[in-house]
């Protein structure tokens, strides 16, 4: 594990504040991840003006939902890849001393270089020197935003400083639109071309230049307009030629006085409400925009909006992590995201991995939207509702009925699952068989119902969440077979969230039988699904079954099938599918000395001509997922009304048996089995949430964190601290709570905005839980523990004493 005093893996950080000293071109990618600016609507990565896309630099913007498709050859197949766009890039900010050569920090002596994300302000500053050919010394600070009031407006700061010497200093201001999607090495073979017809121009004062574009296939035009000024009289040239448009500035420098150069941006695509054209609304809104301290000012006024409607407080070495992890998610998924149609990217807008589309990542982000930005969450669910039409297609063309949501989806909801993925290590291409995970429909229900619980959204329960329901639960009922030996329906042919394992050993048929978290999801869903319908008022329930042509009798069978699923055991622990008890025990010991990091156990064997699918080795939790979405208690109903006894003795067996047979080869797992083993085995829980805090801030995973940040891990480690330390369930109108706080990790306090309430302040801590809720004309919130329910009326505070010496528990008001 990464030790976390370590400066060549954690920065330097104050509470708000994450800083790089020193130019490292080996860690730049991940620096540029890590300090990417965005507001929702889209995000630049950290990457120096002054660079451009090589093998050090990638300077990436994406804007939310921005997609194109094309084909390419690979292995003598063509494929067909969907990806978020690269956008033209609106950094180039170059300069050179004299009739030099451009200075870059890859070129030119480089005497100081550091790198400053301010979280409170959501800004990032450089600060340099560089020496030139002659020994010329030029200091340079930067300050940049990406503004979060204006969705479409940002702004870089440069300031020049000669430092012993008076001359002339050229600068070159740009929007560059000859870029591809070049981020992710082992996506370099496919085509990436995303953006045509790419023209620059300036408009007639020459103050300001602007570039458009369309996207290949899907169409998209993008419009960018630069404004260019100086703090200093200077000779502005105006150039645009090969997609670039460029203002070429020549400042007069003296010894010690610094010049100031504002570059404005604005960023508009055919996406966008309320626009006729985007190169028009981006030359508009440019001319328009204030200057750079009237824009730093309303974007921290944006800022301090925000946290103070995601307020978390958590004291020593997690609490800065926390807030970094916070801040990127914020940027991903901001109110901005409420007027989009788009998903939860699994990589955040930080970068090209996962082609920036959106998987099962939602299931761990929703969960904190909920209690901060429901209208966030309730536009992510809209993305789903939206593509639910395409879902019952894919379902019907497979002969399934109701609706399969794919494991990969991106513009308009088919599947984006590759056919064929690249293992890196062997340099082979492979079959790809990720889209049999059907369990993201379950994530999808199971989102749904969290989100109506903690917000008390009938409206959108009665109507598109109950859509979404019945159909999934119709899917789910559809593809259970009965298995009249065992008694039981059988679900075939998936693959769990494990991912390791897709097919049997030497079976050509891909797919696993029973996955034990599918059948269980599954059958949480059917009887979510039936409690609904049962409950929606009598007119919406006749338009319902109308809308979606449901037969009442499917409900009979809805009920038979979530009732008498299927769940493997074996050595009396819950099988992760049927089957799994008989593959090969892996020799870990021998693996781990043999290769060190065996993180990515799927692809050594690859490499080595053997396969994962005969053993018995987890990517990450799979049964014990099951622990992460229920509690404790909703677990062992689930697996009673299954018709099995779910004992703590069977559960601490299982958690056991795979936590010594997960190579944890994704960042979600290390969360999961910290949240896990919070309640399971306390010792050992946090060993797995410092991996969960480290695994983006170190790139645990080993270079992943430069292609994109890990969204869903970022999310959950708030979530952690949200709801899974404090045991925290929105469930009946309630706010129900069982903490299990770590040593480490036992006294912090958060807001959260639940039915209408905002700011409700908890805080844990001293064996004692605070709960002071805002005045408001709202009723009192009904605060419930293990052994008692307290209301607490706005504008009052109640502390519950969790644990006294003698184990009574008492009320202080």
């Amino acid at each position: 594990m990464p030790d976390g005093t370590d400066p060549a893996v954690f920065p330097d950080h104050a509470d708000w504040t994450w800083t790089y000293e020193g130019y490292e071109p080996a860690r730049e990618r991940l620096r540029e991840s890590l300090c990417t600016l965005g507001n929702g609507y889209f995000a630049t990565r950290g990457a120096a003006p002054e660079c451009a896309a090589d093998s050090v630099h990638y300077p990436g913007t994406y804007a939310a939902g921005c997609y194109n498709r094309l084909t390419s050859e690979v292995a003598g197949l063509r494929i067909e890849n969907e990806d978020m766009v690269n956008l033209p890039n609106w950094l180039p900010l170059r300069f050179r001393t004299g009739s030099g050569a451009w200075l870059s920090p890859d070129t030119h002596k480089l005497l100081a270089h550091r790198q400053s994300l301010d979280l409170r302000s959501g800004t990032l500053t450089r600060t340099l020197r560089y020496e030139d050919d002659d020994g010329h010394r030029l200091a340079v600070r930067q300050v940049r935003l990406v503004h979060m009031g204006d969705p479409h407006l940002a702004v870089l700061r440069t300031e020049f400083t000669a430092e012993g010497w008076s001359g002339d200093l050229d600068v070159e201001s740009a929007l560059d639109g000859a870029v591809t999607n070049r981020g992710v090495e082992r996506y370099r073979r496919l085509a990436a071309r995303h953006l045509t017809h790419a023209h620059a121009g300036a408009c007639e004062d020459g103050t300001t230049v602007w570039l458009r574009c369309r996207t290949t296939t899907s169409d998209i035009r993008v419009g960018l307009a630069a404004r260019t000024r100086a703090d200093a009289p200077a000779p502005v040239t105006v150039r645009h030629d090969d997609g670039r448009a460029v203002h070429l500035l020549r400042l007069s420098l003296t010894d010690g006085r610094p010049v100031t150069v504002d570059k404005t941006v604005a960023l508009h695509t055919s996406r966008d409400p309320a626009i006729s054209d985007p190169l028009h609304a981006a030359v508009d809104r440019v001319r328009r925009a204030p200057d750079f301290a009237a824009l730093l000012a309303s974007h921290r006024t944006a800022w301090s909006q925000l946290w103070r409607n995601a307020e978390l407080d958590v004291p020593g070495s997690a609490g800065p992590v926390l807030r970094l992890h916070l801040f990127h998610v914020l940027q991903t998924l901001s109110p901005h995201t409420a007027d989009l149609d788009v998903g939860v990217p699994a990589r955040g807008l930080h970068g090209e991995a996962y082609r920036g589309h959106v998987f099962w990542d939602e299931l761990l982000v929703l969960p904190y939207l909920n209690l901060h930005f429901p209208e966030v969450s309730r536009a992510l669910l809209t993305y789903r509702h939206r593509r639910l039409e395409r879902a019952c297609s894919a379902a019907r063309d497979a002969g399934h009925s109701g609706a399969m949501y794919p494991w990969q989806s991106g513009s308009d909801g088919r599947e984006e699952t590759q056919r064929l993925h690249l293992n890196p290590r062997s340099g082979r291409w492979l079959p790809d068989h990720s889209r049999l995970q059907h369990h993201v429909g379950s994530a999808v229900a199971y989102n749904v119902w969290q989100y109506c619980e903690a917000t008390g959204d009938t409206e959108f329960l009665h109507t598109k969440g109950a859509e979404m329901l019945a159909q999934i639960a119709r899917f789910w009922a559809g593809l259970a077979t009965y298995d009249g030996t065992l008694g039981r329906y059988r679900i075939r042919g998936v693959v769990g969230p494990d991912e390791y394992h897709e097919a049997y050993p030497a079976s050509p048929r891909p797919g696993l039988d029973d996955n034990a978290y599918t059948n269980v999801t599954a059958a949480w869903v059917l009887a979510r699904a039936l409690d609904l319908l049962r409950a929606l008022p009598v007119p919406r329930r006749r338009d319902l079954y109308e809308r979606i042509a449901l037969d009442p009798d499917e409900l009979d069978a809805w009920e038979d099938v979530s009732r008498k699923l299927h769940v493997p055991f074996h050595d009396r622990v819950i099988s992760q599918f049927q089957g799994y008890g008989e593959l090969a025990e892996l020799d870990w010991a021998g693996y781990r000395s043999r290769y060190g990091d065996i993180r990515r156990l799927d692809r050594i064997l690859e490499a080595e001509g053997d396969s994962v699918n005969n053993y018995q080795a987890s990517k990450q939790a799979d049964v014990l997922m099951l622990g992460y979405l229920f509690p404790p208690a909703e677990l062992r109903g689930l697996f009673a009304r299954l018709g099995y006894r779910l004992d703590d003795a069977t559960w601490q067996r299982t958690v056991d048996h795979y936590l010594a047979r997960t190579s944890h080869g994704s960042t979600l797992s290390s969360l999961v089995h910290g949240w896990i083993l919070a309640r399971a085995r306390r010792a050992d829980a946090w060993a797995f949430v410092q991996e969960a805090l480290a695994g983006d801030i170190a790139d645990v995973q080993g270079g992943t964190t430069g292609e994109g940040i890990h969204l869903g891990a970022m999310a959950g480690t708030l979530d952690l601290v949200q709801r899974g330390l404090t045991g925290l369930e929105t469930r009946d109108g309630t706010l129900r709570l069982d903490p299990v706080p770590l040593p480490e990790l036992s006294e912090y306090g958060f807001a959260v905005r639940y039915r209408g309430h905002w700011g409700v302040r908890l805080r844990l801590g001293a064996g004692r839980l605070s709960v002071t809720v805002p005045d408001s004309d709202r009723g009192p919130i009904d605060i419930a523990l293990a052994d008692r329910t307290v209301p607490v009326e706005p504008g009052e505070s109640c502390t519950l004493v969790l644990t006294d010496q003698d184990g009574t528990r008492t009320t202080t008001p």
